[in-house]
């Protein structure tokens, strides 16, 4: 260690510049290490006031330097993702080199005793090379935030991430602060209690020095920035309330009961002093609100993983209330504010987490060790796979996932139950469900249809006051007060689906094959004249007093797994403009200005493309529950089947019969007519058709066969008795939003485009070759004009399957560029003929792999399809699972493979080709990546034997071993939404 005395420690402590929250709580722990007699140099891009007014003294040393950037915010709520990692690549990226080099010699220069980082990732690595210990303090780390944002950029970008987690991999230890998130890369931790500044005055005082009485309830608003483009106004607070503002603007003018705090105020005063606070959750306001017992009224912020885990120690401790981002900006505060003081927080732990890491960095800079084992360079970090995000771990250790979510997930599982689960009781009659009556359909034995109906049983026990438990979920409770429990309630379901084979050749309109999966979503709904409908608070406010007018209202169960709220509202008259349903433009743009609610465009969407395509008018409001047991992001069509439950429930409710062919396209997009619905041109992601039509028309154990053209159904392929399929997550998000997706499906419209001008321009040449030999007295032979009928048919072709492999072999493939920027394209072409994707002409595009892929893939399918009714045998099975393995590795030449799916893929063709299996004549033949790739599950084909199943068990076993993640597996099917039916129940009278 460096040569400081032993009394008096030397600590470089850096902080990220993100923010006030890192530089607020570091301050804290500074000023205890200071306390103690030792020096400490703080490196940090944050304002140096935040420091040096809270410690004044000569052994705190300030030295202002940016090694890191955090998340670049568009304003005070929302993250540009893609800015951010452009930020972080300029900032911390292309000059690690130098800052590496510059950092060591410094720590040498102040022979620093320890390094402590928050959460600096570059400093561990500094330190290390500079040969002195270091030990993180923080509640989040970088390569889980920027997770996310490499779905949204590409996973190019993933090496920022494997780079943040070898350098953390370097310190001695984490020193873990409450409402953490997975921090894999580190190898030990050590808990401490909340960090939170100290209080300098009491409420009274500080009121009194603000001249507020106690008559008044104050509000804090404390968002740390405002909001762009926004005023406050008067009638925003209810009679009797003033507000506080911090951070507002020299010239910004307030009305008279808004009041600017002076930008030296110290915020944990005016916390303790007021009545609640309005804000955005962060480490910093959630532990001030937690320790001083004031309720929280938080709006969510786009795109940052840390909330989750804060938003839940908030509203498990009774501190937290939700506003809708909407009711934010138009003013609806009073619901949220009357909600808040009925709040009693009860947070029962330390707050002295200051004091604990001070004396525990004291401790190792003197050298105690607090670590379990010897240090382990970051050579030695394993693949980590982890709440769907990619990340790298430590070897030998089980990665930490907070208790609550684990609990979340089980909930999840449990609501995925099998439908055909052999532990359910049977039941002889399918009436017979002990508190609803089934006054239409039948629920077909289904467990989870049958656990869904116990569930809505459930939440109708809650509702009654007697029942209330403070510590149920914000989503029940909102759910229990959904409906009117007397009245009658319609039910739908909608399962995922499996790839089979197919996949991102739909859009291209290849033959496709799909199983419905046993997983499903399920959709209660109920409609009721505006008089009757019980409305939430917030509801109520936006509503005229003079008449009641329809509301829908959605509650999404499984909302805290992700920072997706749990509930949804607005007036039916938001989708009428002029007395006619708004476009679907409008209709995203309004979806899309509160991406944490975004979800319920797939449910709300459905409602206004049947007013739109099939004019139906809506008049009375609609209540709606979402409980999906279809894990999301793992590439089985989760949002389809919401996106078909939510339709066919609708349609249920209203006495409207759609046939399951009509709804799934009305789910997705037109016909002939290519008019835009649901999926591509309300919500916004470019899909293909299958999803929906698998969900919509599948049956059990069978593969529905579809010509995605637009969507020609075949029919329905029996899986031959001998035959299974089984799909296994490899826990890597799926997103068909994501960049790289997006871009494959540009590819392909680029390549048909440059396709059918090669065709035209042959043709021309042609043209005029005959033309010359006219002149000259030749005549064109037979095979001169077939092969312009053939040219004529592709100059105009209108998907990419419909041409031929060896006509692209013998005609095109030359005349393809591997790669093409989008300006050169569309200099060249004008356009790709894709009304779901836009070029981005600054972006280099894959053109070649992208457009050979759906043309190779149709005529897979096809011999697929062919195989499956082969008569059975060895070669049979060899060749199903060769078929998929070219289509598994052509997704990779796409771009759209991944890590996990590679892993799951290979230890497929290990176990189908060990000795053992050899000479147990084989099992397993053959595995793909599905859906639109870059993670989600991997479709398996083997043979229906127990012994397969075992073979399952051991590739789950072995990737959990390898990445710390254990795969959901899909195994069974399910009927479809249209061989399902919908439900009609009612609550059974207390005399039944």
């Amino acid at each position: 260690m460096g040569g400081s005395p032993k009394n008096s420690l030397v600590f470089a402590y850096y902080v990220t510049g993100h923010g006030f929250g890192h530089a607020t709580r570091a301050v804290e722990v500074v000023r205890n290490l200071i306390q103690s007699g030792h020096h400490v140099h703080v490196v940090s891009g944050a304002p140096e006031y935040v420091f040096t007014t809270a410690i004044q003294s000569p052994r705190l040393f300030i030295r202002k330097v940016l090694l890191d950037s955090g998340a670049v915010q568009a304003d005070a709520l929302t993250v540009d993702r893609l800015a951010s990692l452009e930020k972080y690549i300029e900032t911390a990226v292309v000059p690690r080199a130098s800052i590496l080099a510059t950092e060591v010699e410094w720590l040498k220069s102040i022979k620093a005793d320890l390094v402590v980082s928050d959460v600096v990732p570059v400093a561990c690595r500094a330190a290390a090379d500079a040969g002195i210990h270091s030990v993180c303090v923080t509640n989040f780390s970088w390569d889980f935030i920027y997770a996310e944002y490499v779905m949204a950029a590409g996973y190019t970008n993933r090496p920022i991430i494997w780079q943040i987690a070898e350098d953390y991999s370097r310190c001695e230890f984490l020193i873990r602060l409450p409402g953490y998130c997975p921090m894999p890369a580190f190898r030990d931790v050590v808990d401490v209690p909340l960090v939170v500044r100290r209080l300098h005055k009491s409420r009274a005082e500080v009121r009194k020095e603000l001249g507020i009485g106690d008559d008044k309830k104050v509000l804090l608003y404390n968002f740390g920035g405002q909001l762009s483009g926004w005023n406050l106004k008067e009638d925003y607070l209810p009679s009797g309330w003033i507000c506080l503002v911090c951070g507002a603007s020299e010239d910004q003018e307030l009305p008279g009961n808004f009041f600017k705090l002076p930008k030296d105020v110290y915020t944990p005063d005016v916390v303790a002093a007021s009545d609640c606070m309005l804000g955005k959750i962060g480490y910093g306001t959630v532990s001030e609100a937690l320790a001083y017992g004031v309720p929280f009224i938080f709006v969510r912020r786009d795109y940052f993983n840390e909330e989750p885990f804060l938003r839940h120690m908030l509203e498990h401790f009774q501190c937290g209330v939700e506003m809708i981002r909407r009711d934010l900006l138009t003013g609806h505060w009073a619901p949220y504010l009357e909600r808040a003081i009925t709040l009693k927080p009860c947070y029962n732990g330390g707050i002295n987490g200051a004091e604990v890491a001070a004396n525990i960095l004291q401790d190792t800079a003197s050298g105690k060790s607090h670590a379990s084992c010897k240090p382990s360079g970051s050579r030695r970090l394993r693949d980590a796979i982890v709440l769907g995000y990619q990340l790298q771990r430590v070897p030998g250790k089980d990665v930490a996932i907070p208790e609550w979510y684990a609990v979340a997930q089980n909930e999840l599982s449990f609501r995925s139950a099998s439908p055909n689960d052999k532990s359910s009781p049977a039941i002889s009659c399918t009436k017979e469900i002990e508190d609803f009556e089934i006054l239409h359909g039948d629920h077909h034995g289904l467990s989870d249809t049958i656990s869904f109906l116990k569930g809505l049983a459930e939440l109708r026990a809650l509702a009654d006051p007697v029942n209330h438990n403070t510590h149920q979920s914000r989503e029940s409770l909102a759910a229990a007060a959904l409906f009117n429990w007397e009245d009658e309630i319609f039910v739908a379901r909608a399962p995922g689906r499996l790839d089979v084979m197919g996949g991102i050749a739909d859009y291209s309109g290849s033959l496709v094959l799909q199983m419905p999966i046993r997983e499903a979503c399920h959709v209660a709904i109920q409609r009721n004249h505006p008089s009757k409908q019980k409305l939430w608070k917030h509801a109520q406010a936006r509503q005229q007093k003079e008449a009641r007018t329809p509301v829908i209202q959605i509650v999404s169960l499984g909302s805290e797994l992700g920072n997706r709220g749990p509930t949804f509202d607005m007036d039916l008259s938001g989708l009428i403009d002029s007395g006619k349903p708004i476009s679907y433009e409008k209709a995203r743009k309004y979806f899309s200005q509160d991406p944490s609610q975004k979800w319920a465009a797939y449910v709300a969407g459905t409602i206004l493309v049947l007013m739109t395509e099939l004019g139906v008018r809506f008049e009375d409001s609609i209540s709606i529950l979402v409980s999906s047991g279809v894990p999301e992001g793992k590439g089985v069509s989760s949002s389809a089947a919401v996106e078909v439950a939510s339709m066919s429930a609708v349609a249920a409710a209203h006495g409207l019969t759609i046939a399951p062919r009509d709804l799934a396209l009305l789910c997705q997009k037109a016909c002939s007519s290519k008019l835009p619905f649901v999926e591509n041109h309300v919500v916004g992601a470019p899909c293909g058709v299958m999803d929906q039509m698998a969900s919509a028309c599948g049956e059990a154990n069978k593969l529905l066969a579809m010509v995605c053209q637009p969507a020609e159904v075949l029919g329905l392929v029996e899986i031959p008795p001998h035959i299974r399929f089984w799909g296994i997550d490899s826990g890597i998000r799926h997103s068909v939003g994501g960049a790289d997706y997006g871009s494959v499906r540009v590819g392909a419209f680029m390549g048909r485009k440059i396709v059918k001008s090669t065709a035209s321009a042959q043709i021309s040449c042609l043209l005029q070759n005959n033309s010359s030999q006219q002149v000259n007295g030749n005549t064109s032979d037979e095979r001169e004009k077939d092969g312009n009928n053939l040219l004529e048919t592709e100059a105009c072709l209108d998907y990419l399957c419909n041409l031929s492999p060896h006509r692209y072999e013998a005609s095109y493939v030359d005349k393809l560029p591997e790669y093409l920027q989008g300006q050169e394209f569309l200099n060249k072409y004008v356009n790709h003929e894709d009304s779901v994707t836009v070029i981005d002409k600054k972006h280099t595009y894959a053109v070649r792999a992208p457009t050979r892929h759906p043309i190779y893939e149709n005529f897979r399918v096809k011999a697929f399809k062919g195989l499956l009714s082969a008569a059975p045998s060895d070669d049979q099975l060899s060749s199903l699972g060769e078929i998929m393995y070219q289509c598994h590795y052509s997704y990779s030449h796409c771009g759209l493979g991944s890590d996990g799916t590679d892993r799951l893929v290979e230890l497929v063709q290990r176990l189908q080709h060990s000795k053992s299996a050899k000479s147990e004549m084989g099992t397993l033949f053959g595995a793909k990546i599905t859906g639109g790739g870059s993670g989600g599950t991997v479709c398996v084909i083997g043979r229906n034997l127990l012994r397969s199943s075992e073979q399952i068990f051991e590739i789950q076993q072995r990737y959990k071993a390898a990445t710390g993640f254990l795969p959901f597996i899909f195994e069974g099917s399910s009927p479809g939404a249209g061989k399902f039916g919908y439900l009609k129940i009612r609550l059974r009278s207390r005399s039944q």
